[in-house]
């Protein structure tokens, strides 16, 4: 007799331990889906906004570019000077990516990652 009640005990163990795995493995698939999608989407957004202005930024250089090779009448002027302001621009990026790059982009994930 007691044996029967410690062996009903240990299978109502079991069952209750694999029900615990089960939903325990359940909600981190979802919170694992929830920040690959929140992430992904971010990432969308970034890069849908990044090609806008990309788009923008070309346009207005073209035109930046004719203005200035109509002011010094040379039109190869003015696109080279419009690239040598690009260059500028890019080695002064280099020099700062990681404080306008990686520190915003780390906090935000931070935040998808662990604060929910």
């Amino acid at each position: 007799m007691p044996f029967d009640e410690i062996k009903e005990q240990t299978e109502e163990f079991q069952e209750n331990a694999k029900k615990y795995v089960d939903s325990t493995l359940e909600y981190y698939k979802l919170w694992g889906f929830k920040v690959a999608m929140q992430s992904t989407t971010m990432i969308v957004k970034f890069v849908l906004m990044g090609l806008c202005l990309l788009v923008m930024l070309f346009f207005i250089s073209i035109a930046g570019a004719l203005a200035l090779g109509e002011w010094m009448h040379s039109y190869a002027l003015g696109f080279l000077s419009v690239a040598g302001i690009y260059l500028i621009l890019a080695v002064l990026i280099f020099q700062i990516k990681d404080k306008i790059v990686e520190g915003p982009l780390l906090e935000r994930f931070s935040e998808i990652f662990f604060n929910d």
